[in-house]
């Protein structure tokens, strides 16, 4: 036999171990390995894992290979891998209607199975008999593909199947808000069959997504058709998620040595250094015992005291497996690799010395890895005495061929026969290695040349559109359009990428097609998406809040390219805002926000962005690969045309306002204010009573009992009750009689039209109640609505056109035509042609007649345009006296409406006066004029282009000029009528779970409703809108707060530490008390101020709130407020508007008062965001266990809990958390916390062996208060003023009806609240003496050390 090198001979014997051990197994036809002798599944993720070790000893004999025999090996076990490869791929192929499914739905029932039978591919067992979603298998596999193939392995062989592989992609690119079964095919770990979010997938998805994109699957051969695409936001989203979620594995695992495959080898999914140290120690420190480490806390998998006759555990029995879980050798081999890849050979050596001992040794002395060792049955009891003391056996697979692998992996690298970067030719090793700082360039482009030249004046040369050639601008929606043709396949019937959305990493690049450039712009300059985008300054906010989140981000090749375009709508008064031109100065710098930044021109970068092929769009399956996708083409020819043409903007020319004799009552004031539900003025927020929806607005339910038609015909229109019939109607100017009604009347004229209104419409909306109407309600029906429509063209304030459109939508809905009305009569063809003039002649004569009658009109003065009126005899009410003047007016009136809306020259255009409102708008007619502006003839009746104004229409045009002129009150008041919803308020929401923290929204005790998983963005709006009943502006309020709340916890998830639960309701109700404390207004004007804040402010206080820091509120043009942050501790005290500074004796007190409040502020803010102590949970559990449970408001806390879940487990956080959010006020709820913490350091410092039975929390509360009340008695405090008065009886009488003198909440005083934690008086001393008092367990006398931290 020829010789052979040293370490030729070692290969060898390598070899034979890996044929004997591993191939041996290897099914002939398919390719895939059986589960065991026994077991012919074959599952994806342990296939690819016992492959691995034929992949690294084929590279170690590529690098010896000076003999045809060795290189006839290397290719033989080359060719195992790509035959294993394809087997599972072939397997998945077969499944492709579930991947095309799965991309709608993302159901566990669609997705692609687990397991398949290794001896033809096929599925084994039913969908849903198994646990078969687990995306970290699948990701598993793209990920080894990318690295094999990178390696040099030809694996994919057919475009079909490239096409396969990239909808592969689309499969697991939402992985981080997909809840799984995870590695151990468990989900939950009751093993009831709940999946739920791992980390351990979402980490694998994430190394898979970047392995695989701009990977050519055909390797060196390949062409652009062959290339895989990932969007880079969607794995940068997986890697924001298991950043927030590491070393946490899942809510019901809180920690899971199944990590260790993520932070190291095959995924390094980790880029953050300390964070993979973090996580490996807590799993060495917790999990790691004698035989290796055990899965997850409380496993029961193959434990002596598991019932192997039923898959799930009960939920109480979890406890028993405490200490004696099995421990599984594999979790060595994965340290081994972690180390190796560390380059730190004595930790290497430590785990290999510690595997050599717990390896079993095979007959012919080979060392065989088992699958665990678990405690002999005769041995529990010891070892739950002294964990980790006695001697295990193996149970399970033995050799276990995942373990094997890696181990044998480990050997080759320690032997030097492989270098770790042959494992891993991608080089994803390096990802957690500093990176240099990160350059964004930024394009400005202008619009026109008009905004070119005024640029130049504040000299900031950009250029144009049209300049930019032939690059070509496009906006995002584009790229994601285009993004859809991605991976689409005739043959496979696969349809391509579903999901519309394009982050701001794949707008930062260049796209080249063909010989065309393409730069888009962000998404979040997209005007067409939702009133957010209207206001400048946040636009500026949010855009360096992205160019700061590239600099984190970006780890593409080249430099990340932010391009804008500034259009003519950005344009404040013709004038570029302010905030713009600052912003550009400090691009201009070269810094902003600390991040490095080069304004600049678009061919300047070229050379250095990040250039993307966007060569899918070819016809590939037409055989054309180098034309355009015919659809595609279209839709670019379509596009470039319109996308950034001037939209036609509405002309607002400024005008007088008509002098007046006399101003208008209105009839409709205060319609969109009755459907606010903020409730500030209670001092107990959240405490409406049991039903605040029903009380808030009883117009929408109960007709007011003046407002029914009489029995006999008659339509009473006065202060009639049906009780007493037709009554002859006072003359003008006689007393009404009023009743409990919800609108304001005027007192001179007849009630306003509206209330009559209401009742008709009631009848009209209560389908259980049939009302037989007579023709005449009709008709008062429809004279009132056209009063209305008059009015509404004749108010120049918007506020105004606002409530008139509220109230119509309340009554009429939104689809009401408001065309159709006098039409359904018989018609005059004559009244259709009359001139103009004519028609308002003879409206005005209509008005005039009727001598000793009342003029029922919705307006006052004597003015041309108040149409139309009826006139009804003084004597006999009756119905005929009403349909006489009835067609004509009613046709009249509406051509009048028309002949006004669409011939603008007749408006008398509304200039913004101080008078009218804080900013009044043209008339109602410019609405019209809004929606589309062509001047059609008068007789056209409401049809604009052949089509009926609605309700809605109108309400639209309002919304736009609402926009345009910033009164942001208005503006979410008819966004929530028109039902817009934030486009990206599905996402935002599944942001802000997926990082663990759930939301509620609605207020507090009652119609709080919680989100726990993410729903799609329907019914996310139906919630929010059932939460808030009527109250549209809060409804939109609560998304855009979702929306807001979702950018923090992107940018700056330190603000949410310790807190689990956002409840948007209680944020919204403490904003406005905290607006009301710094204005010092009432809560009805603070909650006004709130909502009529810019979104850029609403941002702005929002932070301020969860950041805590102190704000003081200035006063900007237009009375719209701006949110400052104080440094100066001068500055904070004081609120800012108008009242400049308090001179003298004010300002000492005003200074006083300040810091007396802190307190209580700091609790209820801590309150409403549900902040609490860091640790705070897992203490809490270490007193459960010491009692028999925890009573909160109404709901304990069973000690069974502890045996369910262990201390860090984050279901347990969650059922706490439901109990303290039983409390509806914060500032109580923070004291019960203290409560509880006073609790866990008597518990802590080991003071007693058992705290008694149920503890009643509140008991401990409330005998502090008492003990308080008791010192300040003796020390004549504060609170001698109210509730340490001494009492007699009308004080005993106000305490029994709920209401204490200082207005503090839940029967604690007030004081109490505002006193700090420590010091001799602090609220920790009083709660520490109560436990001593209430708990029996307590000793009474005798020395005690007492220390409180």
């Amino acid at each position: 036999m020829r010789s052979r090198s040293n370490s030729g001979v070692r290969l060898d014997y390598y070899q034979r171990i890996v044929h004997r051990l591993i191939l041996a197994h290897q099914e002939p036809v398919t390719g895939l390995f059986p589960a065991s002798n026994i077991n012919s599944h074959a599952w994806i993720r342990d296939n690819v894992y016992c492959i691995l070790a034929v992949w690294g000893l084929s590279m170690a004999y590529k690098k010896i290979a000076d003999q045809d025999e060795d290189r006839a090996k290397c290719y033989e076990l080359e060719q195992s891998c790509v035959k294993l490869m394809r087997g599972l791929l072939m397997a998945m192929m077969n499944q492709k209607d579930k991947v095309e499914k799965f991309k709608m739905t993302q159901s566990p029932y669609d997705s692609l199975h687990a397991k398949y039978s290794s001896k033809n591919g096929l599925p084994v067992v039913g969908d849903n008999e198994w646990g078969h979603l687990q995306i970290d298998a699948v990701s598993l596999y793209l990920l080894i593909l990318a690295q094999m193939t990178a390696s040099g392995l030809q694996i994919v062989f057919s475009l079909d199947e490239v096409s396969f592989i990239q909808n592969l992609v689309f499969y697991i690119e939402s992985a981080y808000s997909i809840p799984d079964y995870g590695i151990w095919e468990r989900g939950d770990k009751t093993n009831h069959g709940e999946p739920e979010l791992n980390a351990s997938s979402i980490g694998m998805a994430k190394a898979a997504l970047e392995a695989m994109n701009e990977l050519d699957l055909f390797g060196a051969r390949g062409g652009p058709a062959s290339v895989i695409h990932v969007l880079a936001d969607e794995a940068h989203k997986c890697q924001a998620v298991l950043q927030s979620m590491l070393p946490r594995e899942s809510n019901s695992k809180e920690l899971d040595s199944g990590l260790l495959c993520v932070i190291g080898f095959p995924a390094f999914a980790v880029d953050d250094a300390q964070l993979i140290l973090n996580t490996k120690d807590a799993i060495l420190s917790r999990l790691q015992g004698k035989y290796g480490c055990k899965r997850f806390l409380r496993d029961g998998y193959r434990t002596p005291k598991e019932d192997p006759s039923r898959l799930y555990y009960e939920r109480w029995e979890l406890r028993m497996f405490e200490n004696i879980e099995c421990e599984w050798p594999l979790f060595f081999c994965y340290l081994i690799l972690f180390h190796a890849f560390q380059n730190d050979k004595r930790s290497v050596q430590e785990f290999a010395d510690k595997l050599e001992k717990i390896m079993v040794r095979s007959e012919d002395g080979t060392l065989l890895i088992p699958e665990s060792y678990a405690v002999p049955q005769d041995l529990v009891g010891a070892e739950y005495q002294k964990p980790g003391s006695q001697i295990r056996e193996v149970v399970g697979r033995c050799p276990f061929l995942w373990g094997q692998s890696l181990f044998i992996l480990g050997r080759l690298l320690q032997e030097g026969f492989l270098a770790v970067g042959e494992l891993d030719p991608l080089n994803r090793r390096l990802g957690a290695q500093k990176k240099p700082d990160v350059v964004v360039q930024v394009v400005i482009i202008a619009e026109d040349t008009e905004i070119r030249d005024k640029l130049a004046e504040h000299d900031l040369h950009v250029q144009t559109i049209a300049e930019v050639a032939p690059i070509e601008v496009q906006p995002a929606r584009v790229l994601s359009h285009l993004y859809t043709y991605l991976g689409r396949n005739r043959k496979l019937g696969l349809s391509g990428r579903k999901s519309r959305d394009v982050g701001i990493l794949s707008t930062s690049k260049l796209y080249s097609l063909k010989d065309r450039i393409f730069a888009f712009t962000p998404q979040f300059v997209d005007l067409s998406r939702f009133y957010i985008a209207s206001d400048n300054e946040l636009m500026i906010d949010i855009l360096k809040g992205e160019i700061n989140f590239l600099k984190s981000a970006w780890d593409l090749l080249g430099r990340p390219l932010v391009t804008l375009v500034l259009k003519r709508i950005h344009l404040d008064q013709d004038k570029i805002p302010l905030a713009m031109i600052q912003t550009m100065r400090k691009l201009k710098s070269g810094y902003i926000n600390g991040t490095r930044v080069m304004l600049g021109n678009l061919k300047d970068f070229l050379n250095t962005s990040a250039i993307t092929d966007l060569s899918f769009l070819g016809s590939t399956e037409d055989g054309y690969p180098d034309r355009l996708h015919p659809d595609v083409q279209t839709y670019l020819d379509e596009h470039l045309l319109r996308s950034f043409s001037n939209r036609s903007t509405m002309n607002l020319r400024g005008g007088q306002l008509r002098p007046r004799h006399l101003r208008r009552r209105m009839s409709c004031k205060g319609a969109i204010k009755k459907t606010r539900s903020i409730n500030v003025d209670s001092d107990n927020l959240g405490m409406e009573g049991p039903s605040p929806l029903t009380e808030r607005r009883l117009s929408s339910v109960v007709p007011p009992p003046w407002l029914q038609a009489s029995k006999q015909g008659h339509v009473s229109v006065f202060a009639t009750t049906p009780e007493e019939g037709p009554t002859s109607p006072p003359q003008l100017g006689g007393e009404l009689v009023a009743r409990e009604n919800m609108y304001p009347v005027d007192p001179l004229h007849s009630r306003s039209a509206i209330e009559r209104r209401s009742e008709f419409v009631r009848q009209q909306e209560m389908p259980k109640i049939l009302i037989q109407r007579h023709r005449a309600d009709t008709n008062f029906a429809d004279t009132e609505v056209e009063e209305l429509i008059a009015m509404l063209r004749e108010t120049e304030n918007l506020e105004e056109q606002g409530d008139i459109l509220q109230y119509l939508v309340d009554t009429q809905g939104l689809d009401f035509n408001t065309a159709g009305l006098g039409l359904k009569h018989k018609t005059d063809d004559n009244a259709a042609e009359l001139d103009l003039d004519d028609v308002m002649l003879e409206l005005t004569t209509a008005g005039g007649g009727g001598g000793g009658g009342g003029v029922v009109g919705a307006s006052d003065g004597a003015n041309k345009s108040s149409v139309p009126a009826v006139i009804i005899d003084a004597t006999t009410p009756t119905a005929s006296n009403v349909v006489k003047d009835k067609d004509n007016a009613n046709l009249a009136a509406i051509v009048a409406v028309i002949a006004k809306a669409n011939n603008p020259n007749t408006n008398n255009n509304a200039a913004t006066s101080a008078v009218a409102a804080p900013a009044a708008a043209a008339a109602g007619s410019s609405i019209n004029n809004s929606l589309n502006n062509n001047d059609s003839s008068q007789s056209e009746g409401m049809l604009e282009e052949g089509r009926v104004v609605t309700v809605r229409d109108l309400l639209k045009g309002l919304y736009e000029k609402a926009c345009q002129q910033k009164l942001w009150g208005l503006v979410r008041h008819t966004a929530g009528m028109l039902g817009k919803r934030v486009e990206d308020l599905g996402k935002a929401v599944t942001d802000l779970l997926v990082r663990q923290k759930q939301v509620t929204v609605g207020m507090p005790p009652n119609n709080e409703h919680t989100i726990t998983a993410p729903l799609p963005e329907v019914e996310l709006r139906q919630l929010i809108h059932d939460a808030y009943g009527d109250d549209e502006s809060t409804a939109m309020l609560t998304q855009e707060l979702m929306v807001y709340l979702a950018m923090f916890i992107r940018t700056e998830p330190q603000l949410f530490h310790e807190m689990l639960r956002l409840r948007v309701g209680l944020i919204i109700q403490v904003m406005a008390k905290e607006l009301s404390r710094t204005l010092n207004c009432g809560g009805e004007a603070a909650s006004e101020h709130l909502l009529n804040l810019s979104p850029f402010e609403m941002k702005n206080l929002l932070y301020h709130i969860l950041s805590g820091k102190e704000f003081a509120v200035s006063s900007v043009a237009r009375g719209n407020l701006s949110i400052v942050s104080c440094k100066s501790s001068r500055v904070s005290k004081k609120s800012q508007i108008g009242l400049g500074d308090p001179e003298g004796e004010d300002a000492l007190i005003a200074t006083i008062d300040d810091r007396q409040g802190q307190w209580l502020r700091r609790r209820r803010l801590d309150g409403a965001l549900n902040r609490v102590p860091r640790d705070f949970y897992s203490r809490v559990w270490t007193v459960l266990e010491k009692c028999q449970g925890l009573a909160i408001e109404g709901r304990v806390l069973q000690q069974s809990l502890t045996q369910e879940m262990t201390p860090g487990e984050l279901k347990f956080a969650l059922e706490v958390e439901t109990a303290l959010n039983q409390i509806p006020q914060p500032e109580y709820r923070q004291l019960v916390v203290e409560a509880l913490m006073v609790l866990t350091l008597v518990t802590e410092h080991n003071m007693v062996p058992s705290l008694g039975g149920i503890i009643y929390v509140e008991h401990l509360v409330h005998k502090a208060n008492q003990l308080f009340l008791e010192d300040q008695r003796k020390v004549q405090g504060d609170a001698t003023l109210c509730c340490a008065k001494l009492k007699d009886g009308k004080e005993q009488q106000q305490a029994a009806s709920g209401m204490l003198l200082c207005g503090g909440a839940a029967y604690i005083c007030q004081h109490l609240y505002d006193s700090a934690p420590s010091g001799s008086y602090g609220t920790m001393t009083y709660m520490s003496r109560a436990v001593a008092l209430v708990l029996d367990c307590v000793p009474k006398h005798g020395e005690k050390e007492c220390a409180i931290s």
